[in-house]
């Protein structure tokens, strides 16, 4: 009975996959449902305590305080409020315009405005609307397959490019599967200490700049075989101006948040607040248009908060069901090899980001793999950094990737072919797959930005005969209350 407790976490799993696929009702009510149904029947079992579920409210409580979570409707507004605005059109022909001696102006501009707008956008379906709207019609003679593919890639940017918001909920999902792996059997923190989000922040930035190289490169030879890529004849220099402080913006506050300098609550309320400027100063939206993107703003933060109580209900079930732990000692017992049981954790992340989209997996799968494969491959940076690409490749994996579903909806350009998704995918996923074995095989490729610990001996060292005056000089120092306590003739003097 007791294994079969244990083991009834991974039919939850199998069944929240499969319940998603087949219905497709929301994401938060079926994480309620499956938990709840797993719930009655481990409770009619003798498994679980009714009692322990008590602790669901406050669970969710400490959770929705988090301050991380601030920055999520801002996000969310940041992305609603680009696809209304114009700002991004005028950066896509601006950027069109600086690579068209490329032979591939469109191409590269679609790539750079997601690399640009990804990581201020909040999610890949966010990413994916903006782009489908705004590059879709403007890639000359592309076919449909390579302009699918196109804005599918682009649209994963903000997964890997920090500070997006993946990156932010990762973080700190991280530092408690960090905490929670420090407690595991066999596992030594040493002179580690526990990553935080900004930790995720510096490991991940390189690795995703070689990605983003060789997508480049990709897409630069993908875009120069179409000849439809014409200039843009309607961009005068007041344009151009206002594209060139977008971009100074942007990369502005995404690095104070890459440094430490912003948080990226902080961040994202003052992009929200210089959008709405831009946006006012312009008239830009009419009344109801901002009606539009405030109640937007409110659904999508509501649907994402719904998701994050259905996923903290559907992980304490998870947990008291004791199938965590059951997960890790199978994991750290295995026979297998150190690298081949971790290669083996991120083919079954893979697998389930097949399914489900960034959110669900930081809040639903990360925190239940995430610590024994800590353990396993013994730096949790390169962990954090491993799921990230993960994340990324699943997403472009047709026919159910999460970019690839988004582009085809969204993106207006017609059938596309499976199988000639997979081609012009191909080169995309080929070079994703270097970079994640890179960082596999050569865990010292995310700490090449680590900011050193300081340590104890920069303090100014003292002498032995420092130390001894210094005792001596205390042991001479009177009591302050014995100082100011009263003598016994004062107290009779007094009382006279």
């Amino acid at each position: 009975m007791m294994h079969f407790g244990a083991s009834a976490g991974v039919w939850m799993l199998l069944l929240l996959a499969l319940v998603i696929v087949l219905t497709g009702l929301p994401v938060w009510a079926l994480l309620i449902g499956v938990a709840s149904a797993f719930a009655v029947t481990a409770m009619a079992v003798g498994n679980l305590d009714f009692g322990i579920l008590a602790a669901l409210p406050v669970r969710i409580v400490g959770l929705l305080e988090h301050d991380l979570l601030q920055a999520l409707p801002l996000y969310v507004f940041i992305g609603i409020l680009l696809q209304r605005l114009t700002m991004a059109d005028l950066l896509f022909s601006s950027l069109k315009r600086v690579f068209h001696g490329t032979g591939a102006g469109s191409s590269l501009a679609a790539l750079s405005v997601g690399a640009l707008i990804a990581p201020m956008n909040g999610s890949v379906a966010s990413s994916s609307a903006l782009l489908a709207r705004l590059v879709a019609p403007r890639l000359g003679k592309m076919n449909a397959a390579g302009a699918t593919a196109l804005v599918s890639v682009a649209a994963t940017i903000g997964v890997v490019v920090p500070p997006s918001l993946v990156l932010i909920l990762l973080g700190d999902a991280m530092l408690r599967a960090h905490t929670e792996a420090s407690n595991l059997p066999g596992y030594v923190l040493g002179s580690q200490r526990i990553i935080n989000t900004q930790d995720v922040f510096q490991a991940a930035l390189l690795p995703a700049l070689c990605v983003l190289l060789l997508w480049t490169l990709v897409v630069w030879w993908q875009g120069r075989k179409f000849s439809g890529d014409g200039i843009c004849t309607d961009q005068n220099l007041a344009q151009f101006a206002i594209s060139f402080v977008v971009v100074l913006a942007i990369v502005v506050l995404l690095g104070a948040v890459f440094t430490g300098k912003m948080y990226a609550v902080e961040a994202a309320a003052t992009g929200g607040v210089l959008l709405c400027v831009g946006a006012i100063s312009s008239h830009a939206l009419r009344w109801s248009q901002w009606q539009e993107v405030l109640l937007d703003t409110l659904k999508l933060s509501g649907a994402l908060f719904a998701l994050l109580v259905g996923a903290s209900t559907f992980s304490l079930v998870f947990r008291l069901l004791g199938t965590d732990r059951w997960i890790a000692e199978l994991v750290l017992n295995s026979s297998l090899s150190p690298r081949l049981t971790a290669a083996l954790v991120l083919v079954t992340v893979a697998l389930c980001a097949w399914v489900l989209d960034a959110f669900e997996m930081i809040f639903v799968v990360v925190p239940i793999v995430a610590p024994p494969l800590i353990a396993k491959l013994g730096d949790a940076q390169q962990a954090a950094v491993l799921l990230l690409l993960v994340l990324q490749l699943s997403f472009l994996i047709p026919p159910m990737g999460y970019a690839v579903l988004m582009a085809r909806s969204r993106a207006g350009l017609g059938s596309v072919r499976t199988a000639a998704l997979v081609r012009a995918l191909l080169p995309f996923v080929v070079a994703q797959c270097a970079v994640t074995a890179i960082v596999f095989m050569s865990p010292w490729t995310v700490h090449q930005l680590d900011v050193p610990l300081a340590l104890a001996v920069d303090a100014p060292t003292q002498s032995v005969q420092d130390i001894d005056q210094q005792m001596r000089d205390m042991a001479l120092q009177k009591d302050p209350s014995e100082e100011q306590a009263p003598s016994a003739d004062q107290l009779k003097k007094a009382d006279k």
